[in-house]
Formats: structure tokens, sequence, C-alpha cells
């Protein structure tokens, strides 16, 4: 049950246009979990093994001379690179070209890089690497990435208004991107065309949405309760450091409880979602600033919700303590 959202600021500043919690808004990395939870459903259907190579769903993406799984694609164990710079000039960072075929596109970036390092030795973060997640579910599925997702992750979740983040497309209520230059003013953020990398950082949502996909999954509408808890559980990188990264998300236990969630920045935007699935407690924070602080903000939310017990928490315990606990979202731009 979702408890509260709301949005404060403006999603448009020049034409004073408030936000609202269905102000939709670029999820940067914040993408990421809901490819996940796309692929563990083919997984727990038996269509996607997530052990095998990826080119037995991916013939698109070259073989490199080690294997590489969807599951370690899943953890950022697959030594597929992520940028080459954090420069906006840098052709994926700061990416003008749109892509009809997003997937194949997005492979065309990095397909015949070497890998940096050897599939399932070491962590590295990739965004690269939901692309070839992407394409793995559209060959396990036998159809377009976007349309399974939209049909099997979107619609069940009652994610009615997210969207790709189409720049040609007519989307009501996207919001503008915004950045801050070195004295803090607040200027339009860089151009950006994320049509390459949907997978790991293309998708437009909104708080409400959001917050349906949180209490999706903690009512276990997309996936099973075991599903979600292999999705939840960390990896073990064959280099032996702690890994905190699961199937799409991170894990931590930083409320003395364990918790998942994951962040997300890109041009105009800072994201964050947090879920404590023992109190069944989940905060999502949008934020159309560059550089906006949403984890910040998203954890010091968190432990005001498990401090404070609602009225409708204590109701549900007396009937059904796996399904207590408020649901709380917050979406919030310039002023």
């Amino acid at each position: 049950m979702e408890e509260w959202s709301a949005g404060f600021g403006s999603a448009d500043l020049e034409n004073a246009v408030p936000a609202t919690s269905h102000t939709l808004y670029r999820l940067a990395s914040v993408s990421k979990p809901i490819t996940a939870i796309a692929a563990l459903l083919l997984w727990q259907q038996g269509k996607l093994d997530l052990d095998a190579p990826v080119q037995k769903y991916c013939p698109a993406f070259p073989a490199k001379d080690t294997p590489i799984t969807t599951r370690e694609l899943l953890g950022h164990l697959a030594g597929i690179r992520h940028y080459k710079s954090d420069s906006q000039d840098d052709p994926e960072i700061g990416n003008t070209r749109h892509f009809l075929n997003p997937i194949q596109s997005g492979i065309d970036f990095f397909k015949h890089d070497s890998l940096v390092s050897k599939p399932g030795a070491e962590y590295h973060y990739s965004t690269q690497g939901f692309t070839l997640v992407g394409c793995a579910i559209e060959g396990a599925s036998g159809e377009q990435y976007i349309n399974y997702v939209r049909e099997n992750v979107l619609a069940p979740a009652g994610m009615t208004h997210t969207v790709v983040d189409d720049r040609f497309a007519i989307v009501p209520l996207r919001t503008r991107f915004y950045s801050k230059d070195d004295s803090g003013a607040i200027t339009n953020a860089d151009f950006l065309d994320s049509s390459y990398k949907i997978p790991g950082g293309g998708w437009l949502s909104s708080a409400d949405d959001m917050a349906q996909f949180e209490v999706a999954l903690l009512d276990d509408r997309i996936v099973t309760l075991a599903t979600r808890n292999l999705m939840w559980t960390p990896l073990r990188p064959a280099d032996g450091k702690e890994d905190r990264y699961g199937l799409g998300w991170g894990t931590g236990s930083e409320f003395g409880v364990p918790d998942v969630g994951h962040g997300g920045s890109q041009q105009g935007t800072s994201t964050y979602i947090l879920i404590v699935p023992e109190r069944r407690a989940g905060i999502v924070v949008l934020i159309n600033l560059e550089g906006g602080k949403a984890s910040d903000l998203a954890k010091e939310l968190m432990k005001i919700v498990l401090a404070t017990p609602s009225p409708s928490r204590n109701r549900c315990e007396q009937e059904s303590p796996a399904r207590a606990g408020p649901l709380f979202t917050y979406a919030c731009e310039p002023t």
C-alpha cells in the first residue's frame, strides 16, 4: 500500500510548471532493477538460463576468450567496460544520436572492446553490460526488450505512465532536466539521447509509478519470493573481495535490517530507490537536477519511516505481519 507521495518545486522552471507525484523523471541507473526483474522473470519461467553463455540468447555479441553469463552481467561481474570517460564530449556520455534499434545499436558501442577483467573475477560496474541483459531478454522471450518489459513488468505492477525516454516523442508530464554551473546557478542540463542504453539507463517514471513497482515486488506480483531473494543476494567474485551487489540491485544493512536499492545519475537527474523488505518499507526519490543527492535524501526519509510506525501498519500487523508497513515516495525539483 502506498502511504504518501508528493512533488515539490518545478518540473519546468521556464514555464512555471509545478511538479507532482505524476511528473516523469529520467530514472538513469534505476532502470537496472526494472531490467533485472524482467530477466529474473524469464529465469523463473525456465526460459532464460542465467549461467549459459549470453550468446545463447544474444548472438549479436561476439564470443570472448571466456564465456560471459547473464548472471555475471546482472551482477557487474562479466568484465564488460563502463563508459570510457566522464566527459560530455565522450560519444557515449553525451550521445546525440537517436537509435531505432536500441539494443543492437547499444551493443555496437562496445562489442569489439577487450574485457576489463576475467568474467566472474571482479566487480566492475557497467551500464553497457545491461544492454547485453536486454539482448538476452529479447532472445529468451522472442520479443523486443521494451515490449517485454512493458507487458510483463510495468503492466502487472500498475506502472501505467512509465515509458522510454524518447527525445522525439511527445511525453506528457515529462520534466525538464537541470544542472548547476560552477557558480551554483541552475542551468539546463547537457544534452543526452539515451536510446542506446535503455536497459541500464533509459526509462522515465514517476514517484507514483515507482511506488507501484515497490508494492508489486513486496507483494510478489511479478516474481516469486524465492526469485526475489535470489535477486537480492550478493554475488561472490572470484577475487574474494566483498561484494554488496546482487542481480541488478545493491544490498546493505545501514538501518539495522537488510535493505536493497539502487541509485541513478545522469544529465538532468538524480534518483534513488530503497526498500527494507522486512518492514515492507520503501522510498523513491526522483530529482530533475544532476547531482541532486537523491540517495542522501532517500536514506534520511527511510530513517523517519522506520522510526515511525503508521496506524495502517499497526492494523495490518494484527491481521498479517508479512504485509505490514508503509511505502513512501518523494519527487522534488529545483525551485
